[in-house]
């Protein structure tokens, strides 16, 4: 083999390599590159308990209820499905019912999705665009995004 041929030879392997790593990497986050779930995503997804999402969503009217110390547990619904959640910290100051958020944690056997963080949104006219979109799809464009936000 000549001098030119080896050197073209592993070129092309290298190449190969690399174009295989990159396919095994957009493989395995083809599932998982999203900003958050929606309840109904995360029902029809069929997400298994125990992996780490990003909840996303509206807090239900009169579903925030105090638990021992810290422990907060609401609900979070696109207007279709809801997710019982339970948060173990202090929460923002700006958390409120009917308002945009969105959480991370996991889902727990049964069914409570266990929050290690919660976003709220941060004045009264904000709401992520992620969750007023998801939220605008679920309700078939019913609402603006500023009704949405109220």
């Amino acid at each position: 083999m000549t001098r030119k041929q080896r050197r073209s030879t592993m070129i092309f392997s290298a190449m190969g390599v690399l174009a295989l790593a990159v396919g095994l990497v957009l493989f395995a986050l083809s599932d998982g590159v999203t900003f958050f779930y929606t309840p109904s995503d995360i029902i029809t997804k069929n997400v298994q308990p125990g992996t780490r999402i990003r909840l996303g969503g509206m807090v239900e009217k009169n579903s925030i209820k105090q638990g021992k110390g810290t422990i907060t547990n609401f609900v979070v619904t696109d207007k279709k499905k809801t997710i019982k959640v339970s948060f173990n910290k202090i929460l923002p100051d700006l958390f409120r019912e009917g308002q945009g958020v969105v959480t991370e944690g996991r889902i727990n056997k049964n069914g409570v999705f266990i929050a290690d963080t919660v976003l709220a949104k941060h004045d009264e006219n904000y709401m992520p665009k992620e969750v007023a979109d998801a939220l605008a799809r679920q309700d078939a464009g019913k609402h603006t995004m500023k009704s949405l936000a109220k």
